[in-house]
């Protein structure tokens, strides 16, 4: 039995995964998916907005914060609805978890917009159930406020229901498909301590991006008119993007898959949709040949050999 085969049997035997990744491979709403991506990145927001809602400003992704409180205030309402006389009380929490709902899906849909196929496809599916439940809690709003407390009731348990559902849609998207999730944070893990060679001044020509290795990771290395050379992790934090193959400009570089834009002196993500920078290296020339280590953040690592500039000049 070939591997191939043994892992298709494995995951049929996890029934959930097997209807996800079903999901994930089925091209049927492309086209809708391809509309609807074209308008979320036209809206007027700015690059300021954007990153405000990619959640650039707190070093992570804004929307699974932000449903915290719809989903918090749903559940709420659901807990009330079990015991007699609470409807006034839940329809209170039904609708401030539907004022909520706007903001954290702005925010999601413009996280949506900048992911892989697969992730998109997850994503669609995602945004339609929570999209069923704001129009379930909505209703069942709707009848409270008309005295018809038993139907709010059944329409704010099948608005629960399709919470769910997107939760654990939105599950797959975050742990399985690691959407959101820092593709650079294992390289500190990874990378050992101390020096490491990668190459002579020569083969690194000025102002384009070049890809070397250190221990199996990735690196950028970009030398400047100058001689001053930059290092940082070479795939992007966002969706592990090859940054090697994206443009230099104005001391940055810009990945290629979704315009986010890194400063190659520090590895601080200018504009997002990134929301963690990028590991940088210290950079040194010896006998001609460039040697970079992995920079810690103070206190992580005692310094070596008296603490080199950290962008070595040629």
């Amino acid at each position: 039995m070939d591997r191939t085969t043994s892992r298709r049997r494995g995951t049929r035997q996890n029934r959930a995964l097997w209807l996800m990744e079903r999901l994930e491979n089925q091209p049927w709403a492309d086209p809708v998916i391809d509309a609807l991506r074209t308008g979320v990145r036209a809206l007027p927001l700015g690059g300021g907005g954007r990153d405000l809602l990619h959640g650039k400003w707190v070093g992570h992704p804004m929307h699974p914060l932000m449903v915290q409180v719809p989903i918090g205030s749903w559940l709420s309402a659901g807990v009330l609805d079990l015991r007699p006389g609470r409807s006034r009380e839940a329809g209170l929490l039904i609708g401030v978890g539907l004022a909520a709902a706007a903001p954290a899906a702005l925010a999601g849909a413009v996280d949506w917009a900048d992911l892989h196929r697969r992730q998109l496809r997850v994503g669609l599916v995602h945004a339609l159930s929570n999209t069923t439940a704001v129009a379930l809690y909505a209703a069942s709003l709707a009848c409270r406020a008309r005295g018809r407390t038993a139907a709010g009731r059944v329409l704010g348990y099948l608005g629960l229901t399709a919470v769910g559902v997107g939760g654990a849609l939105g599950g797959h998207l975050s742990y399985h498909q690691a959407a959101g999730a820092n593709h650079a944070e294992e390289v500190p893990q990874v990378v050992t301590e101390g020096w490491h060679r990668i190459g002579g001044v020569d083969e690194f020509p000025a102002g384009r991006p070049v890809r070397r290795s250190v221990d199996d990771v990735p690196v950028l290395v970009v030398r400047e008119a100058d001689g001053t050379v930059h290092a940082l992790a070479e795939r992007c934090s966002h969706l592990a993007g090859p940054l090697s193959e994206g443009t230099v400009s104005d001391g940055c570089v810009t990945c290629p898959w979704h315009g986010s834009v890194f400063r190659l002196s520090d590895g601080w993500n200018v504009r997002g949709p990134a929301t963690a920078p990028q590991p940088a290296f210290d950079t040194r020339v010896v006998d001609g040949h460039v040697e970079v280590r992995l920079r810690r953040w103070e206190g992580d690592a005692e310094p070596e050999d008296g603490g080199e500039e950290r962008a070595a000049g040629v």
